[in-house]
């Protein structure tokens, strides 16, 4: 009886659930988002087929151990440690990369900031309408165009790539740098601080195997620096006349002039037209019903 009963006390050991603190909560919802944003991370790179293949390998070692395959699980005692190191060097980019988009991140900052959300720097509307009637300028005459506006995080390495100019922006010396057969038309113009400061240069490619193979080095250039860095970058192609902005490893493609300017106020700190015309018709109704 005594054993029997020493077998029960036993069997409900394994569902004894300890006392739970604060922290032990903290920890568990710390755990799960952190899986939660490495899992969302692996899904967008090529890191995903490599963890579907970690998974294979892993129900061929469960399958290996069941059934007391001694040369399998050999095997794969000795490489395991070799695989990893391998798995580091092959997928170096994918790590960095991911080690960039956090830096990028102000978690911090974001939990006290009571501002409206959305990252950069607030882009001149005089200068926005410059930009605007070059590309579409450019657009119309099918002249190729690529134009990097810097935010938060700066590009010195491919500022000095290029030309230093640190010239104010017109929308006439933007045509005149891109247009055919000219020094400065090959490569990218930095903008910075609403100014000129750099033209001819180079981006890095994108390597994502996912983007159509329509696109060219231009549109591959825009979206490899919009992987490393929170810059907004509007492209001309010079094959369509199509307008496109990549930000985020995104690209926001075929856009209208109107679409264009309200993405590029989406996606920096400019308050949209569509908002200010609302307020002020808003603003004007307001004062015809006090009169």
């Amino acid at each position: 009886m005594e054993q029997f009963w020493n077998q029960i006390i036993t069997y409900f050991d394994w569902f004894y659930i300890p006392r739970m603190k604060v922290t032990d909560a903290i920890e568990i919802v710390f755990i799960a988002v952190l899986v939660y944003y490495i899992m969302d991370w692996f899904k967008k790179t090529r890191a995903w087929t490599l963890i579907k293949g970690i998974l294979i390998l892993l129900i061929f070692m469960a399958i290996a151990a069941v059934f007391d395959f001694n040369t399998l699980l050999w095997i794969f005692k000795n490489t395991i440690s070799v695989g990893v190191i391998a798995i580091i060097i092959i997928f170096q980019p994918e790590f960095r990369r991911a080690l960039e988009q956090l830096g990028r991140k102000r978690i911090l900052s974001s939990l006290f900031d009571s501002s409206d959300s959305g990252t950069g720097r607030k882009i001149d509307r005089k200068v926005m309408n410059e930009i605007t009637k070059a590309t579409y300028a450019m657009a119309e005459v099918k002249t190729g165009a690529l134009i990097v506006l810097e935010q938060e995080v700066k590009l010195g390495d491919c500022e000095r790539t290029g030309i230093g100019i640190d010239a104010e922006i017109t929308n006439q010396l933007l045509i005149n740098i891109f247009e055919h057969n000219t020094p400065l038309h090959d490569g990218a113009v930095l903008i910075r601080n609403n100014r000129i400061v750099s033209a001819t240069c180079y981006l890095p490619l994108s390597d994502n195997l996912d983007i159509n193979k329509e696109y060219g080095t231009r549109h591959r250039a825009a979206i490899g620096i919009s992987e490393v860095s929170d810059s907004i970058t509007i492209v001309v192609s010079e094959e369509t006349g199509n307008v496109s902005i990549a930000h985020n490893g995104v690209l926001y493609k075929g856009l209208t002039r109107e679409e264009f300017i309200d993405k590029i106020d989406e996606l920096s700190k400019n308050e949209p037209i569509a908002r200010k015309i609302k307020w002020w018709k808003g603003r004007g109704e307001n004062e015809k019903s006090n009169l």
